[in-house]
């Protein structure tokens, strides 16, 4: 396979030298950085990710902060979510979404201070949507990408590793909430937050110039739990039902087609798509996000949306992602499909690089429904 080569238009993570000498086998290109997408043995960093703990680099999180007296009003504008109640140091995941309705974005909102958010963002151009409505919007914010750097402290033994690093403050962190500190000298926030279904934690490093030796200081606190580098784990993100943007949604997508209702909260201030989020909440959607079981051997990971047809070939929407689940001995995902084909039971043909083979729309997630692991 060829290679992508290194470039100064690509950004390194603060990080990268110490993912490079652990071993990091590839690298993918996501908010114009580099991010690990593996340390050459899935099946080890996925077990690690279940039964121990693991640390990822995940910087390409780009942070957009918002700032200024009308911080808050101007967040609010652009997602469904009604941020009003939101406290300093909570965290909510949000949706950002253009005129239409459509789905820009979701990512992990923080409540910095009273005049300050931070939107940590899967890959997207929110940073340039942000700056673009705040144009014209009359309100008085600074639009802006901060020095902050993000790493994932991940597993049923994370707790045990930022207890090590924090003390006893650490414990009482709720889920969803952030407190700040220090790692080596070096300003940080903890968040209890994370793309794993698993008990986890997300830092985000103040000042990115001291990154290798964060990174190595929070390793040395996990070697007594087992921890080892890894990446965000395909098989454990399907498996917890979590969505990739660009992957299982994008800006063609509204929060109804992928199950999202309870973050759209259309009795709230105004927001950029609410008429039409409107409108589409009246009218219903005309396909819906559905979990998978796809029959027959593993499948490797999809690089592109397989093709979903009847028995009989009439086109009904495509599979977006799927993975083999060891722990369910069985390929599991996620497509978008006709309403008509989203009932639990119904029955479909996906076009797989390896064949045709049955899929049953299943109930997702497929693995700790009502999230104990991460809320342990």
């Amino acid at each position: 396979m060829a290679k992508i080569s290194l470039s100064p238009r690509i950004r390194k993570s603060p990080y990268f030298e110490a993912t490079e000498r652990h071993g990091a086998a590839a690298y993918s290109v996501y908010n114009k950085m580099y991010l690990p997408v593996g340390y050459g043995d899935a099946e080890k960093e996925f077990d690690a990710l279940c039964n121990a703990v693991t640390l990822w680099d995940v910087a390409v999180q780009r942070i957009v902060e918002i700032s200024g007296p009308d911080a808050l009003k101007f967040t609010n504008m652009l997602t469904p979510r009604d941020l009003t109640k939101c406290k300093v140091g909570q965290c909510k995941y949000v949706l950002i979404t253009d005129q239409y309705g459509g789905i820009l974005n979701d990512p992990v909102l923080l409540r910095i201070a009273e005049d300050k958010f931070w939107l940590s963002r899967g890959d997207s151009d929110i940073l340039m949507w942000a700056k673009g409505v705040a144009v014209n919007s009359g309100l008085n914010v600074t639009i802006g990408e901060p020095d902050v750097a993000a790493m994932q402290i991940q597993g049923p033994k994370s707790l045990d590793v930022v207890k090590s690093l924090f003390g006893q403050a650490a414990e009482n962190l709720k889920y969803y909430d952030f407190m700040e500190g220090q790692i080596a000298g070096n300003d940080v926030i903890l968040a209890r937050t994370g793309w794993s279904a698993e008990r986890g934690y997300e830092v985000y490093l103040r000042g990115t110039e001291n990154g290798v030796k964060v990174w190595d200081t929070i390793m040395e606190a996990g070697q007594p739990f087992g921890m080892i580098p890894s990446v965000p784990n395909r098989i454990r993100r399907i498996e917890a039902g979590i969505l990739d943007y660009s992957v299982d949604m994008d800006e063609s997508n509204n929060p109804f087609e992928i199950g999202l209702d309870r973050l759209v909260h259309l009795d709230g201030d105004d927001f950029i798509g609410k008429e039409a989020l409107t409108k589409i909440k009246t009218e219903g959607v005309t396909q819906k996000l559905v979990g998978l079981n796809v029959e027959g051997a593993p499948l490797a990971y999809n690089e592109y949306k397989w093709p979903a047809k009847t028995e009989g070939g009439t086109s009904i929407g495509a599979l977006t992602s799927v993975v083999w689940s060891p722990r369910l001995s069985a390929n599991i995902g996620m497509a978008m499909v006709d309403i008509a084909y989203t009932d639990l039971g119904t029955e479909f043909i996906i076009e797989t690089v390896e064949g045709l083979r049955k899929a049953t729309v299943v109930e997702k997630p497929f693995v700790d429904p009502n999230k104990k692991l991460a809320r342990a």
